[in-house]
Order: C-alpha cells, then structure tokens, then sequence
C-alpha cells in the first residue's frame, strides 16, 4: 500500500476512545508578543508542519486495520485560520473562544489536526493549536511545537529533522509480540469478568501474583474515589481557564526547603486549590479523596522526538480534604513515593496497546470501567526553558489542557517554560461551569507554603527530639506534623491524613 502506514495498536486505541462528550484532542494556545507580520507567521506554520508526514495524513479504516494514508485532498486552508475575536478581545474573550473550540471534535475525513490564528490579541497574536491524540501525546506534541519554533536568530529548531526522516515510529513487533499482547488483553477481559461477579461484595485484597499481574488486577478491582460535584456525566459543553505563570525558581527553592519535589508542590497546591473549591461551594470536605490519572513518559532515550504514544498512567488520589497545606504536601509527598515501585505505567501502555487489537465494545467497556474510579486527567510537561521565537515573534507563554477520558470531566494541565510555571484548566460545564474559581485558588495554595518558609523560624527543637538533624526537611519536623511522624510508609496503620485507605502496591497486597 503506498504512501500508507498502519497505525500501531496503541494509536489505535487512542483513535477509538472519542466519544461526543470528549473529544480525544491535544489542545493548547501559544501568545505571541508583537508586533508581528500575521502573513509571516500563517505561512512558517504552514510550511513547517507539513514538512511532518503524519499532519499530511488522515487516518482511514482498510481491510479491518487502521492505516496513516497521504490525504489527496489536502487543503491547509481548512486547517489553517484566521479569527479575530468579539468585544474587547481580551482574555476572557479568549478564554470563551477556545471552551467552544474544543468541545468540537475535529473531522475524521481529513488530517486529524487545527490552528486558529487569533489577530491582534494583547498586541500580538494567540495561535491556537489542536491535535488528535492517536497523532502524539503530550510529550510528543511538545516535541512537534519546538521543531516549529525559532531560536531567536531565524533558524528554526533542529528536532524537526527526527520527524521529516520518518523516525517517528518504531515498527511494530512481529507476531510473538503481538501473541503477548493479545494474551493480556485476555487476561484483563478475565479479570474485567471477576470484577462484576466481585462487584457486589467489597473487594479489599487481590489475590494475583506480584508485579504485572497483581497491577493489573488492582487497576480493574480499585474502588472508586470520593463523589463529588465533580463527577457525574459530561455534557460536552467545555469551559477552559489558565493562571498567570508562577516562577520556577520561586517554586523550586520552596520545595528545597520543604523537602519535597517540584512535583509535589505543584500536586499538593492543585489539591488545595480543589478542596478550596468544594468549600467554597458548601461542600463537606473531610476524608474527601480525588482520583487523578496521570500519565508517566515511558519512552527511552532512542525513542526520543517520535510520534505516536508512549506513556502509561498511574492513579494518584490527591488529598483534597486536607486543609493544613504542610500535611497535604506531606501526604502527597509520601504517596508519590509509593508509586515510585508501581508497575502501573508499563501495564496500561501494555493494556492501552492490547486494546488495539480488541474490538472497540471490548475497548469501551473496559476505559468505562476504570474511568468510573477517577475524577480528573493530569499532566505535568517540561517545556523548554530558554526564550523561543516563532517568525520573528517571541513566544510569551504556553498553555495546554489534556483531553479527557470517557466519562472524566476535568484536566488539569501544568507545563514549564522558560522559567515559568502554567496551569490550564478544562471542565465540562454540566459538572464545573466555573473553572476560573478553581483556578483562582491555585497560586495562593503554593503562597501559602513559600509563606511558611520565609515566616516560620527552624524548628530545631522539634528535630532534635525527632532525631533529625537541621540539614533534614523541616516539613517532616514541623509541630503539626510530629503527630504523624508515627504513620510513616512502613507503618502497619493503613489510614492517610485524610482518613482514607492507603493503597497498596501489589508487592505489598497480601490475599
């Protein structure tokens, strides 16, 4: 077949999973500062991407396969557009403009991919970019944007190269591969069977070996997290909302201090920031848990700068009902701990690429499932941190938001650029129609820790009858916290801060 390349399973997958409530589409806006020439910029974008086969293509269904194919009636005046938005055409109009555009799925016929061009924004333009998530995921799109960009100087950016060369894909394995995953996809449709004949009695333990078999089982056997008004049926209707960026420096010299990552912090201030929400709301909050999928990058250093999808997901439950912001962080430092030793990342790449070879009722069936045990989508993605340029225009700020899956209506999106830190925000307006309220609460749940390290003195005292030495984190010394210095990780106590079970990892499940 010329000029035609299968789809891998894995892509596939993802191809499937739309549904009309959620659009699987990698969405984000780039804002330029002016002055620009808008025709200069039209035709780079233009001209650069399509130096990249695969925006060439469209995705098309032959002999029961799916297959990347040439779209002879490519017209990049179909992709392309221009817009100028209504009223003041400020952020808030942005903000509208964008929630419409990506409750619309894009069109199956053609290249699964679109830019809006939006004139004169903030004195320059905002340049709304969307691609089909079975095209690349989140560390992939990145990879695309940066191969468009200039470095300042007019040359555009080298990792192009890896793309035009058709580097983009390993080739898939041969048939003892393919017989692997097609044995665990039968075994999680054994397992999915347990689960509904276990579904009316309380499954607390999974007897199933350890490692990828025990991680399996748990994904499909897990409970479901705390309802809230942030579940429920999605409508379709999008609402999207950013912050202003928040200083990388700033954020990593907190969490030095605390002792924790950059990553925790930014969890723990989102879990603040959601919890502030449903208070705000009336919501009771005690013991209240929120299930995120996150994805974790599983690609290797050789596969670097290739389409496609190459990450699994781990499940974290972000202890949104804990008001302390010292404890939360420290809860959500020690669980992040925990899922350094899971194997659920390379289960459900393996699981997201055997469902490629399943029928796609099977492939429903299965994402319905493990949706229903989740609220919220997140990524955290490390952008570049120098300046960048795109037709002699500087690039200000990059946001992005993740599609959703299934009936999930809320994805958190945090990117890092340029020593910058941007949160986005997408919500299904049947479940949140505020986003912007929850939003609001991001940055003064991190002030609040930065608050704690520049007003509260060493607590010395305090480590030494912990036994720690004043280099350690004074976050595992603070007063409040030397209650909980007793429920470490190893502690037999199976209870969070919060009050909710401990997951444990299958290593450590006993039958």
């Amino acid at each position: 077949m010329p000029n035609a390349e299968r789809i891998a399973p894995v892509d596939t997958t993802w191809l499937r999973m739309d549904v009309p409530g959620n659009p699987m589409v990698n969405n984000g806006v780039l804002i330029f500062e002016g002055p620009l020439k808008l025709d200069r910029l039209e035709e780079t974008l233009s001209e650069r991407l399509l130096a990249i086969p695969r925006f060439r293509q469209r995705a098309e269904m032959r002999s029961g396969d799916y297959w990347w194919c040439e779209d002879p009636t490519l017209d990049v005046r179909r992709h392309i557009k221009r817009v100028r938005l209504p009223g003041k055409g400020d952020r808030a109009e942005l903000e509208n403009y964008i929630s419409e555009l990506v409750s619309e799925p894009l069109d199956k016929t053609r290249p699964l991919w679109q830019i809006r061009i939006v004139e004169h924004y903030e004195g320059g333009a905002a340049v709304i970019v969307r691609a089909h998530h079975a095209i690349a995921d989140g560390i992939a799109a990145m990879g695309v944007l940066l191969s468009l960009m200039d470095n300042g100087d007019g040359r555009q950016q080298s990792t192009i190269g890896a793309f035009k060369a058709g580097a983009h894909r390993r080739p898939w394995p041969s048939v003892p591969g393919a017989e692997t995953l097609r044995q665990a996809l039968e075994l999680a449709s054994d397992l999915l069977q347990e689960a509904t004949q276990l579904a009316s009695s309380p499954v607390k333990t999974v007897r199933a070996g350890a490692g990828i078999a025990g991680e399996l089982a748990y994904l499909l056997l897990m409970p479901q997290d705390s309802p809230t008004r942030f579940k429920g049926k999605p409508g379709g209707d999008k609402r999207v909302a950013w912050t202003d960026p928040v200083a990388l420096p700033e954020v990593r010299a907190v969490s030095k201090a605390l002792g924790c990552s950059i990553n925790d912090m930014l969890l723990a201030s989102v879990a603040g920031a959601l919890g502030d929400y449903l208070r705000d709301k009336g919501d009771p909050t005690e013991g209240v848990e929120i299930r995120a999928v996150v994805p974790v990058n599983m690609r290797t250093a050789d596969e670097a700068g290739q389409l496609g999808n190459r990450f699994g997901v781990v499940g974290v439950e972000l202890p949104v009902g804990v008001e302390d912001p010292r404890e939360r962080l420290q809860e959500v430092r020690r669980r992040m701990n925990e899922l350094k030793e899971s194997f659920e990342p390379p289960v459900t790449l393996a699981l997201y690429a055997a469902l490629g070879f399943a029928p796609k009722i099977v492939q429903d069936r299965l994402f319905k499932l493990l949706t229903s045990r989740a609220t919220a989508v997140m990524t955290n993605v490390a952008g570049p941190q120098r300046p960048l340029y795109l037709a002699g225009a500087p690039l200000k700020q990059i946001i992005i938001w993740v599609p959703q899956t299934g009936d999930i209506g809320m994805g958190v999106s945090i990117l890092s650029f340029n020593g910058m830190v941007q949160f986005g925000l997408m919500t299904d307006a049947a479940l949140v129609p505020d986003p912007e309220a929850i939003i609001a609460h991001f940055k003064p749940n991190f002030e609040q820790l930065l608050y704690f390290v520049l007003m509260e003195p060493w607590e010395n005292e305090g480590a030494e009858k912990a036994g720690k030495t004043e280099q350690e984190p004074r976050l595992a010394a603070a007063p409040r916290l030397k209650r909980r210095a007793k429920s470490t990780p190893s502690s037999p106590s199976p209870k969070t801060a919060s009050g909710a079970t401990r997951r444990k990892l299958p290593h450590q499940r006993k039958a």
